[in-house]
């Protein structure tokens, strides 16, 4: 594919017979001013390296007039490593700059998040002779008229004497020229394609990393290599991120990071059992999962595949967290996502404060959290308000964008009070009509409060009185009804302030069964709203 390219290339601009004779010359040239060495240790594919070299070669020779014919070497790095992405950008900059290839190696390196008019990206061609995109699915939160523009603009820079570099993986870039398919085949000829180190490559790189200042032992290094077996081939990071995370475990904390570990339904469904109340909540996921079930033994059934995306909708303190958390350890253990992980975010994790920055600071997020489970607390303050709504519209269009494209590999959960959320789902039909299930969180009745109070006492391993729990009772329904009251989470409140209490009291007291004893005294609102 890539001698194709390249002969075509040659053949347009020297005719066949010279273009073939020229194109065996430069297969014969043994020795490259720039240092081979780089290109070889690319994680990429052999004939990508092969066409590195004979890019360099040939600026070499238009550099020592041995070529004088100027060929535009327009490329698409293609690759989900984006450490591979750089060094190979470093290597073609570094030897447009040695031979002198263009009038300069003044470089921009562009974003498609940052480009906000066609007329400052005019001026990124005008005043840089090499142009590097970056975040090219971008593209797809410009307007028509945007695009339109910029892939005019695009086609006539093609033909100047300058050198563009489109990067991304597979699917951002088929996702790129999805808006203009000519252009992939006309104007970039080049595909450097990656490949991922195996096992072994990634140990010994790991090993030379945290050994250059720790002497672990031989046991522990076999732990190292046992840990990276069972996880790199699950991992949804891309090499570097995965090595790097894993060395700053290691030299942080000395030790192996604990693998996940899978439970069977039962267990999670009994941890679910154990919370107080939610009854609903568990009679829908035990319905779901005994659906997903049903799909995974019965292929000769025509079931629709499930749609995981969730609205959690309650008050505060209901248990809106608590099952997210548990929702994430039923999928990773059902194989419907990669990695038992939640990432809990709220808006201010989502939206920037100037232009530009809201898009990637929320493809950002969405990253960390592929392969698990995204929750988004308190999700309708993105509702869009004020001077803020620009931004806030941009971070639901990236985020509807992400629970299309990685549907498969990410499930994300809104959660927040139940009007509030309401009013949002109303005013926003791009996320309604990609939820799959909406849960509603009840507030709790009385006795359940008082029986998630008795828990924590008794967990902690207090016994409390029928005098304390007549008081909590009292205190209960004085605050039941005030605004925002917090559910579990001012019980925990009051947990926490009577045992301070319960300390004070019996500090000069040495009979163990007074000390474990909560008593009416000891049950404390003190500074609660």
């Amino acid at each position: 594919m890539y001698e194709e390219h390249l002969g075509e290339l040659y053949k347009d601009f020297f005719g066949e017979e010279e273009g073939k004779a020229r194109l065996e010359a430069l297969d014969k040239e043994e020795e490259i001013e720039l240092v081979e060495e780089d290109i070889d240790k690319l994680l990429i594919e052999d004939s990508s390296k092969e066409l590195l070299h004979k890019v360099i070669a040939y600026m070499s020779k238009y550099n020592t007039k041995e070529e004088t014919k100027f060929l535009n070497f327009h490329l698409l790095i293609q690759s989900d490593n984006k450490e591979t992405i750089n060094k190979i950008e470093d290597i073609i900059k570094g030897a447009v700059s040695k031979y002198k290839y263009l009038d300069s190696a003044k470089t921009s390196e562009v974003s498609f998040y940052d480009l906000s008019d066609i007329d400052s990206t005019k001026n990124i061609f005008v005043d840089n002779k090499i142009i590097i995109f970056k975040d090219i699915k971008g593209i797809d939160l410009k307007d028509n008229e945007f695009q339109t523009k910029f892939f005019h603009l695009l086609e006539e820079n093609l033909i100047n004497k300058n050198l563009i570099i489109l990067e991304g993986n597979k699917e951002e870039i088929d996702y790129f020229f999805e808006f203009n398919s000519s252009l992939r085949t006309k104007f970039f000829p080049f595909l450097l394609e990656g490949v991922n180190p195996d096992v072994q490559d990634i140990y010994q790189e790991v090993l030379s990393i945290v050994n250059e200042n720790n002497k672990f032992d031989e046991e522990f290094t076999i732990k190292i290599l046992d840990y990276i077996s069972e996880t790199y081939p699950k991992t949804e990071f891309d090499y570097p991120t995965y090595r790097d995370t894993l060395c700053r475990e290691l030299l942080f904390n000395k030790e192996i990071p604990k693998l996940e570990t899978e439970k069977t339904i039962d267990e999670i469904f009994a941890e679910l059992n154990e919370l107080v109340g939610l009854e609903k909540i568990k009679k829908t996921l035990h319905e779901l999962v005994d659906y997903m079930q049903l799909m995974k033994k019965s292929d000769d059934l025509k079931l629709k595949s499930v749609n995981l995306h969730m609205v959690f909708l309650g008050n505060p303190g209901t248990g809106k967290t608590t099952v997210a958390r548990i929702v994430s350890d039923i999928l990773y253990n059902l194989g419907y996502i990669k990695q038992d992980k939640l990432i809990e975010v709220s808006v201010k994790d989502l939206v920037a404060e100037y232009v530009g920055q809201t898009a990637p600071k929320t493809m950002s997020v969405v990253e960390r959290a592929l392969g698990g489970v995204l929750f988004i607390d308190e999700a309708y303050a993105l509702a869009s308000k004020g001077n803020q709504s620009s931004y806030n519209d941009e971070a639901i269009a990236t985020l509807i964008k992400a629970m299309e494209d990685y549907r498969d590999n990410l499930v994300v959960i809104f959660a927040g009070y139940t009007k509030e959320m309401q009013d949002f789902l109303d005013s926003n039909s791009g996320i309604v009509s990609r939820i799959g299930y909406t849960l509603e969180f009840d507030d709790y009745t009385e006795d359940e409060l008082v029986k998630i109070f008795e828990g924590m006492m008794t967990k902690a391993g207090f016994v409390v009185k029928d005098e304390a729990i007549t008081r909590l009772r009292e205190i209960i329904r004085e605050y039941k009804d005030t605004k925002n009251f917090g559910n579990a989470r001012f019980v925990r409140n009051v947990y926490e302030k009577s045992i301070v209490k319960h300390a004070s009291n019996v500090k000069d007291k040495k009979r163990r069964d007074v000390l474990r004893t909560i008593t009416k005294d000891d049950i404390s609102c003190e500074n609660l709203k």
